[in-house]
């Protein structure tokens, strides 16, 4: 039978960094869900935007998707792996004993998922303790990017400023970002890092209009100036004329773009 483990910890502690190292070197098959985070009084979990699925699915190819295992279970291989990943701050007082929150315990049982074993970040050995932090208040918000391309010069300015204070005291933030050429990266900030992570994707798209594929934005911190945010965001992102103009010169510097 295939193994599931449960893997939750607080924001930033390296739960996604952790579960795509633990999958890649595992030969077997595997599997990957992120479950929706448990907020406490004062503390906002951030919302499952689907930015970690998204990126561990372009770096693993071969990862299937648990959300619907309810309706398509794991195939009954030996050798398969399936993480499950969930932000939780804090270790549950009053729990089964498999330590396992009741609101994380409801989403396992509507998908008829039994973890095998679940690690916490800060409790268990096996895993890194040098990002987890314990947050005594954190506000979150998010922002659907679905659509949208960025300039990549006021990226870069604008993802410099949100993590050096210029809209609040910002603790945690990733996304994944559209660029006119057709590429997506996955930006990850944590406060005890020194500094941001910008990952490409992959997988890229023709330069041949706005992509679809998922792109989000999820910030935690305190006193976040959320009007400020999407204020500069919109004065980033690409208008549908300037989106085009600059796509067309690559079209016709690289034609054989359009077929990839």
């Amino acid at each position: 039978m295939p193994q599931t483990w449960l893997i939750v910890g607080p924001p930033g502690c390296g739960k996604t960094n952790w579960i795509r190292e633990t999958l890649l070197k595992h030969q077997g098959s595997c599997a990957y869900l992120r479950l929706d985070g448990c907020s406490h009084e004062g503390l906002e979990a951030g919302i499952n935007a689907g930015i970690d699925r998204n990126w561990l699915s372009d770096q693993i190819p071969r990862l299937q998707d648990l959300s619907n295992a309810s309706v398509s279970p794991l195939p009954p291989s030996e050798d398969c792996l399936a993480l499950i990943e969930a932000q939780q701050f804090r270790f549950p007082s009053i729990a089964d004993s498999d330590r396992i929150d009741p609101r994380i315990q409801q989403q396992l049982d509507r998908l008829n998922l039994k973890p095998d074993k679940t690690l916490h970040f800060g409790r268990d050995s096996e895993l890194p303790k040098q990002d987890t932090l314990d947050f005594t208040q954190l506000e979150a918000w998010h922002l659907n990017l679905r659509d949208s391309v960025w300039d990549p010069s006021s990226l870069s300015s604008f993802w410099f400023e949100l993590v050096n204070g210029a809209y609040g005291d910002v603790y945690r933030a990733k996304a994944l970002m559209n660029l006119p050429d057709g590429r997506s990266f996955f930006c990850n900030w944590m406060v005890s890092q020194e500094g941001s992570q910008f990952l490409p994707l992959e997988t890229v798209e023709p330069p041949t209009g706005r992509p679809t594929r998922c792109s989000h934005l999820v910030v935690q911190g305190k006193a976040l100036d959320q009007v400020g945010i999407q204020n500069t965001i919109s004065d980033c992102l690409l208008a549908d004329e300037v989106l085009e103009m600059q796509q067309a010169q690559l079209r016709q510097q690289q034609p054989d773009l359009q077929l990839n």
